[in-house]
């Protein structure tokens, strides 16, 4: 094996991955148009016209024609930034923005409509209700790796809860970026919704800005930043952080299909993903079962020789390159895959056995086509295990055992949870996504994107005859009215309306 070379923090090598040619080549952004943006929108918000159904609804559906109508431009700007197939854009990427955006205009209606909570004797002449109400002009900072999907999803939201909209791709996925900037303005309101591009040091700059909420995905330490910033202002955050995913390979699974599952999650995107499973904790009884499984599958999936394959990725620059070289190259060994080719930015799919938690691959996140392999010998050593780290966003575990997938849901924490499969769970319309602890805060998808950008205001309107009973709250207090007033909480706290009486 080579020596194995000294691998960069954490800290270093997010900064260097900044550091692309697109970016070197673009002109800084300007503090004085960001802070220009921000007046058009608040204007636009101010005029009203993002209150209106209509409005709300007609931006979706331009969002799904956009979509639709520049389909082979995605897939091209896609393949250029990540060499990315077009099965892959269209299934991870495409698809999921549009059917966040269908089942926004098929509810739009209803999660408008305020909420009306349940009414007691006391309070039936009363109207008690929640309405939702936008939060304002919100910053969404985007992630590099699926940069259609991570930045889209959540401008659904932002949309169908009625607010203005700053966006920022990365600039590392350069194409794409560029691509949202061009069409973006061609389907929605350029008064309302804005695409700017720019690099870390433009990002400290928009982050001086006040906004009404800033939603971030991406790593752990550009989202420290974004919460500093945000704090200063207290500017509510929703954070989606990337970190190492566990998943357990029980003793008692289907081996062949935890093999499939899993190796479609980790080497999708040639592994640039944030919600695939980072390692495995492998019962020991199970590991050769398990490698030969995943050698097998990535035969058929990609061919004896990868690089030629048409369904496998590159990664995204130079910089990632080494980063995931150098884990490989200071971690266990190689028992499938291996193969680079830094001209190409390509690395094999990779399984790397005999690896040890100290080593670079099981400390820092790998963002790369690479498996390591740490065997365990319980489900309750592997519990443990992640237990003392962070937080991850998602966790997975394959088992045949439904104990043992309890125990693992009910004793650990995760952003997410998922049995028996990788990555589905945060694919769901209906399901809410998003981290916790050290992998973030606040969660989208569905429902709960429009509840993330939306204020959800309480609100009662009382009439004026019953002062029969309110009388009794006002001064000069007496013994008598202060137990009148006990006898009628105490009786309307069993019908959650304690409240009103006051």
């Amino acid at each position: 094996m080579l020596p194995s070379p000294s691998s960069p923090s954490p800290a270093r090598w997010f900064r260097t991955l900044r550091r692309t040619k697109s970016t070197e080549q673009s002109s800084k952004l300007s503090l004085s148009v960001c802070t220009e943006l921000l007046r058009k929108s608040r204007e636009a918000l101010a005029s009203g016209r993002t209150l209106r159904e209509e409005f709300r609804l007609s931006q979706l559906e331009a969002l799904v024609r956009m979509l639709v109508e520049n389909e082979d431009e995605f897939v091209d700007v896609l393949h250029k930034d990540l060499h990315k197939p077009r099965f892959e854009t269209v299934l991870s990427e495409l698809i999921l923005v549009k059917n966040e955006a269908l089942f926004a205009v098929n509810n739009l209606k209803k999660w408008m409509n305020p909420e009306y909570v349940a009414r007691s004797l006391v309070t039936s002449l009363d109207e008690c209700f929640v309405v939702s109400e936008p939060l304002g002009v919100v910053l969404i900072i985007g992630s590099w790796s699926s940069p259609v999907q991570l930045n889209l999803v959540p401008l659904v939201g932002a949309v169908a809860a009625g607010n203005c909209v700053i966006l920022k791709p990365s600039e590392i996925s350069s194409h794409t970026t560029e691509l949202l900037q061009r069409l973006i303005p061609s389907y929605l309101d350029t008064e309302c919704y804005h695409v700017i591009s720019g690099g870390p040091s433009d990002l400290t700059d928009l982050l001086e800005l006040k906004f009404d909420h800033i939603f971030y995905t991406g790593s752990r330490a550009t989202g420290q930043q974004v919460m500093q910033a945000a704090a200063r202002s207290l500017t509510p955050v929703t954070l989606v952080l990337g970190g190492k995913n566990p998943c357990y390979v029980d003793r008692e699974c289907d081996v062949g299909i935890a093999a499939q599952r899993i190796a479609w999650a980790r080497f999708h995107n040639a592994g640039q993903s944030d919600v695939a499973p980072d390692f495995v904790l492998c019962h020991t009884d199970v590991q050769a079962r398990l490698i030969l499984a995943l050698r097998s599958c990535l035969l058929q999936f990609y061919g004896p020789e990868p690089r030629h394959s048409a369904s496998f990725g590159r990664l995204v620059n130079a910089e990632l390159f080494t980063h995931v070289r150098d884990l490989v190259l200071a971690s266990g060994k190689v028992a499938v895959g291996g193969e680079m080719d830094e001209a190409e930015k390509y690395i094999a799919p990779t399984v790397l056995t005999d690896v040890l938690e100290s080593d670079p691959a099981m400390q820092q996140e790998i963002r790369g086509p690479v498996l390591p392999i740490m065997t365990v010998y319980s489900a309750d050593e592997a519990i443990n295990y992640i237990r003392r780290k962070e937080k991850p966003l998602c966790l997975y575990v394959f088992s045949s055992d439904r104990k043992v997938i309890s125990n693992m849901m009910t004793c650990t924490s995760s952003g997410s949870f998922c049995a028996n499969d990788s990555v589905l769970q945060s694919m769901m319309v209906m399901l809410p996504f998003g981290g916790v602890g050290a992998s973030g805060m606040g969660s989208y998808h569905g429902r709960c994107s429009f509840n993330t950008f939306s204020h959800r205001k309480s609100c009662v309107l009382r009439n004026t005859r019953v002062e029969c009973v309110t009388y009794l709250r006002y001064p000069p207090y007496e013994d008598r009215s202060l137990s009148l007033m006990m006898w009628a909480s105490s009786l309307s706290r069993r019908s959650q309306a304690w409240c009103q009486i006051l």
